[in-house]
């Protein structure tokens, strides 16, 4: 199921993953996994499910963000910097691992951002899945504090 899957060291899901294992673990070049490892998040995750600009999503997401200074407008620099504290804290083992099943390796990451309306941060945890070679994809740009 992990075949080709690039973890921090120390940071992989537990082993053995199945009855009778004989999987094995072998370590990579970490300027490999560094030129390797990428995120992709598709726009609407942010407009229109984040902000919910169409009104068709029962959550009350947008009224959070709105609560932190941001809007619909701020939707393209959002995504850019969830994906790039994304890989930053995934290369440096900054996850914690979720639900492991047939479609992947699911793994939370914290997300900080400034608060566009006051001063200080505010920080949330960001769904992903892990997929061969050091891949990310967003599933969850809120999934809660």
């Amino acid at each position: 199921m992990l075949d080709g899957f690039l973890f921090p060291e120390g940071k992989t899901p537990p082993w053995p993953h199945h009855p009778n294992c004989h999987c094995a673990l072998e370590p990579v070049n970490y300027a490999i996994v560094l030129l390797n490892v990428s995120v992709e998040s598709d726009y609407a995750k942010f407009d229109p499910y984040l902000f919910n600009t169409q009104g068709r999503y029962p959550h009350t997401k947008e009224r959070l963000f709105a609560s932190w200074g941001y809007t619909v407008e701020d939707a393209q620099w959002l995504q850019s910097e969830i994906e790039r504290q994304a890989r930053e804290k995934y290369l440096a083992g900054n996850y914690t691992l979720g639900k492991l099943n047939k479609d992947g390796q699911r793994v939370s990451i914290c997300i900080e951002i400034p608060r566009k309306d006051n001063s200080g941060t505010v920080s949330f945890l960001s769904g992903w899945m892990v997929y061969p070679n050091g891949k990310l994809r967003l599933t969850a740009p809120y999934g809660g504090k």
